[in-house]
């Protein structure tokens, strides 16, 4: 990756309000470049979201950089995310935490990205597919969880399988408004507004070929 290129991504990252150093630091040393759909990659350096199949979207860096400062996971922990996309928001996460639980409800979409952790060499990184709301039992609890879609409020499941005194980060709301939460120890913080697609049930199934 041309560095000049990266320096100016993390600069835009900067002037688009991401300052939390560790969130930055996972975006640079995650090659969006490799999670980007191929006819895409011209794009992934740029702050826009891209389209994924499924009419999902592959969020934008800076929203991501925000979704990771405010999960604020640390060094020897267990993160599980609801909404795996291209992948690109979990290899980031997993440059500090050390085990990522990735879950999508699409199959092609797991199992690209799961090439991608093995392409990255992401060997604590682990892609499901799976009804989000449920979560993933088998690998809880979870020191914190970060879901990538709006819904009314924090699943029970989800919930249950959160560690005592761990965090759960999700935008919480309806389609029109939305607000970023931090929920701890039984406290929620309002960290903002935010706009994302709404959390869909149910593992989806491609349509037939042909």
């Amino acid at each position: 990756m041309d560095p000049s290129r990266l320096m100016r991504f993390v600069l835009e990252m900067r002037q688009a309000g991401v300052t939390d150093a560790r969130a930055l630091s996972a975006l640079e040393r995650t090659p969006r470049t490799h999670y980007a759909p191929e006819h895409l990659e011209g794009l992934a350096l740029d702050d826009v979201g891209l389209p994924l199949a499924h009419a999902q979207t592959m969020t934008k860096p800076s929203l991501v950089g925000r979704m990771i400062a405010a999960l604020a996971p640390e060094v020897g922990e267990t993160v599980l995310e609801v909404g795996t996309g291209s992948g690109f928001q979990a290899a980031a996460i997993s440059t500090v935490a050390q085990k990522v639980v990735t879950l999508e409800r699409w199959n092609d979409l797991t199992v690209a990205a799961r090439g991608k952790f093995g392409t990255a060499r992401l060997m604590r990184t682990y892609a499901h597919m799976a009804d989000g709301f449920d979560g993933w039992a088998d690998e809880a609890p979870y020191d914190r969880i970060i879901i990538n879609a709006a819904l009314e409020d924090f699943p029970p499941p989800l919930l249950e399988q959160l560690k005592q005194g761990g965090v759960i980060v999700a935008p919480l709301g309806d389609a029109q408004n939305q607000r970023l939460i931090r929920f701890r120890n039984g406290q929620r913080e309002d960290l903002g507004p935010i706009r994302m697609q709404p959390l869909e049930r149910d593992v989806g199934e491609a349509p037939p070929a042909g």
